[in-house]
């Protein structure tokens, strides 16, 4: 036992009993049960009682191999810990579907002794050995490129997160038979964490739907979300875990126009992206009513939003706090606030300066971090950098602002600038546009890539995005943005010219929130794109005369 060792056997009685005396049948262990198409992962600290408990299971029947996986140093928190990674990276596997349950709730994301250990270098030992005996199919670094692991319902949860989760429960059981629909309001701005902890509690909810005992027994709930991309990440989530049926995901306008048609409510439904939910009439969606949430509300008991106002792209979907409030009774609504940033793995004063960028304020570049942030004077230098590091990390990606043309006539439209030029704005194939490998060759809109991760992403800054001299901070052209849906019912509004602005510096939001380890910035206009580099190369020279100060101190 002095180094991992994984065992494999026959799932029957004979094979539980040859366990008595082994060292390892009173320690802790991880396990998975598994037939060609099936498995169950758990972890145990006894594991002959664990699997006779399981063979006299009905729903474990089927699974007919028990992998133990048993290392010497095992202790409860470690075998929780991979017992949890195990789930999430079978799921994005994609061989098997997984019958397991949710966690339980007070499983939160937590240190203990010899994590990283554990975590990271005896969990990747594992995999690769699972690989090599293809127990599983893909590499770890493909897994943690997928929307499906991003988006599992299986994730450690943060404290917040759980707190979170276990609010939602909570006011689900307790409003079910209410006479009045209720409105749960999740806020957080991009990165917060929200689709995460959403996908949780809706397969939680979908399990405690199935238990007899659950005053949640037996409702007919739904995930409704308005983005085609992020549909198909949660219709392959469905497809391989237990609880959950991919017609209990859709898109508004079809959940509302089936409610009306069967004259039933359904009793939960969930709203990822609540942001993109339409506030007037839209024939090109077959919405023949005046807002999406205020139907949305007619036809459910319970309505859990998951709400960003920063995030709003189109004018047919434009949210304020007012418009919100006018249609939730504060009498029988609640909101929960997400802060915390999961995505970015940048510090705060980086995530500040992207904030008062996408307020229009242009300020001092923080000084070099891990997060790999830079200003290129050149998009075709740029996609040159993200094409590397694409090679390297995989999900790097090129995206721009809606400031060049595109139709929805079957053409391929290009950006062009300088001596840089790709197709953009594509959405074919049943995968999300920046997990297929071909879309490195392309350049990714808000469309292609809102609620996605890209572990480095080079935004191109269009024509509509300048520079005021005076003022020194952003001025937007919203002339030059060719994203005409977005402003379409423009004569409906006092303001029309403020609320186009807006949504123009909510799209350069999402754009710039999507990178994990790095965001790449090219400015198409020409006094935005040197100011910017000025700040750069100012923040270069000031992080290198520091280094030599504090070698100097050093020194003396």
């Amino acid at each position: 036992m002095n180094t991992l060792e994984i065992k494999t056997m026959p799932f029957t009685q004979s094979s539980i009993d040859s366990l008595h005396g082994k060292s390892y049948s009173d320690y802790p262990v991880v396990y998975f049960l598994n037939n060609n198409t099936l498995a169950y992962i758990g972890e145990t600290v006894a594991v002959r009682s664990r699997m006779r408990n399981h063979l006299n299971n009905p729903e474990r029947k089927s699974l007919d191999k028990m992998t133990l996986i048993i290392h010497e140093k095992f202790n409860r928190s470690a075998t929780y810990n991979i017992e949890t990674k195990l789930i999430n990276y079978f799921l994005a596997d994609e061989r098997y579907k997984l019958q397991n349950k949710s966690q339980t709730a007070d499983s939160i994301s937590h240190d203990y002794y010899d994590k990283p250990f554990f975590n990271e270098e005896l969990f990747n030992e594992l995999w690769d050995q699972l690989k090599e005996r293809d127990y599983v199919t893909h590499s770890r670094e493909v897994i943690e490129n997928k929307d499906i692991f991003k988006l599992s319902p299986f994730k450690e949860l943060s404290m917040d997160q759980i707190e979170l989760k276990v609010k939602i429960i909570d006011v689900c059981e307790k409003h079910i038979n209410d006479d009045q629909p209720f409105v749960f309001l999740v806020k957080g701005e991009a990165g917060t964490g929200k689709s995460v902890v959403l996908s949780a509690v809706f397969n939680r909810i979908q399990e405690l739907a199935k238990e007899k005992s659950s005053a949640l027994y037996n409702s007919n709930n739904f995930l409704l979300v308005n983005h085609t991309e992020m549909l198909k990440t949660y219709h392959k989530i469905a497809g391989k875990v237990k609880a959950l049926r991919k017609n209990n995901f859709d898109k508004p306008t079809p959940f509302i126009n089936k409610r009306k048609k069967s004259n039933q409510k359904a009793d939960i439904v969930f709203v990822d992206e609540a942001h993109l939910l339409l506030t007037r009439p839209d024939s090109f969606n077959n919405f023949k009513e005046n807002n999406h949430l205020e139907e949305i509300m007619k036809h459910s008991k319970i309505v859990i939003l998951v709400f960003d106002d920063k995030q709003v792209l189109k004018m047919k979907s434009y949210w304020d706090e007012n418009k919100l409030l006018s249609l939730v009774d504060s009498r029988h609504s609640e909101e929960y606030i997400l802060k915390n940033q999961f995505r970015m793995r940048a510090s705060h004063k980086m995530i500040s300066w992207i904030g008062h960028f996408v307020a229009k304020k242009i300020t001092s570049i923080p000084q070099k971090e891990e997060f790999d942030f830079q200003i290129f004077d050149s998009a075709a230098k740029m996609y040159k950098e993200i094409c590397e590091k694409n090679k390297k990390f995989g999900l790097a990606r090129m995206v721009s602002t809606f400031d060049y043309v595109h139709k929805k006539d079957g053409e391929t439209y290009y950006i062009e600038e300088d001596q840089f030029k790709l197709p953009w704005n594509t959405t074919e194939g049943d995968a999300t546009w920046a997990e297929r490998e071909d879309t490195i060759r392309e350049v990714g809109s808000i469309y292609t890539i809102q609620g996605f991760d890209l572990n480095y992403v080079g935004v191109i800054l269009g024509p509509s995005v300048a520079y005021d001299e005076e003022n020194d901070e952003l001025k937007i052209i919203t002339e030059n943005y060719k994203d005409t849906e977005a402003f379409r019912g423009k004569d409906e509004f006092d303001n029309p010219q403020y609320i186009k602005e807006k949504i123009i510096l909510n799209s350069i939001n999402v754009l710039l929130k999507r990178g994990i380890k790095g965001l790449y910035i090219f400015a198409s206009d020409l006094k935005l794109r040197a100011r910017l580099l000025e700040l750069y190369w100012n923040r270069t020279e000031d992080y290198r005369n520091m280094k030599i100060a504090e070698e100097k101190s050093d020194y003396r």
